[in-house]
């Protein structure tokens, strides 16, 4: 197992093939558990802060298009749309997020107060406290919001 801890620290892509081929031929005791077990938890972080990450510019754009209707453009929309279905394809592969979606949106969308400001040089008060946006609707890829 040592030498196994050695690939992994020194050659990833490796590792990932050797643990693989032992796994599969029913090696288990020649299999690195400790850093299988970490990849398997990275994997499912890494799901969730994607799902955060397409949150936070969905709803950016939502507040934006709700509160700068002057400026609404194709390229909102398009990032509107594209974020929605790039959420969908995360709930699709790890259904389970779909209810952690309620515990990261004040976390998500504190943050996307903050861009929407940024980007539309309104003041961040302009942007109610909390989220106006039921998880329903952020994700209906019918809804667009107005004032």
């Amino acid at each position: 197992m040592a030498r196994d801890t050695v690939e992994y620290e020194e050659d990833f892509y490796l590792w990932t093939v050797e643990q693989a081929r032992l796994l599969r031929s029913g090696e288990l005791s020649a299999i690195d558990a400790a850093n299988i077990a970490e990849e398997i938890e990275s994997t499912g972080r890494s799901d969730r802060r994607e799902l955060k990450s397409r949150l936070i510019a969905l709803l950016a754009h939502l507040l934006k298009w709700r509160h700068q209707p002057e400026a609404r453009s194709r390229s909102w929309s398009g990032t509107i749309r594209e974020q929605r279905q790039q959420i969908e394809l995360v709930l699709e592969d790890s259904p389970s997020l779909r209810s952690t979606i309620a515990q990261i949106l004040d976390q998500a969308y504190d943050i996307a107060r903050e861009r929407a400001a940024e980007e539309t040089g309104l003041a961040e008060a302009t942007f109610p406290d909390a989220c106006p946006f039921t998880p329903d609707e952020m994700l209906s890829r019918g809804f667009l919001p107005e004032r």
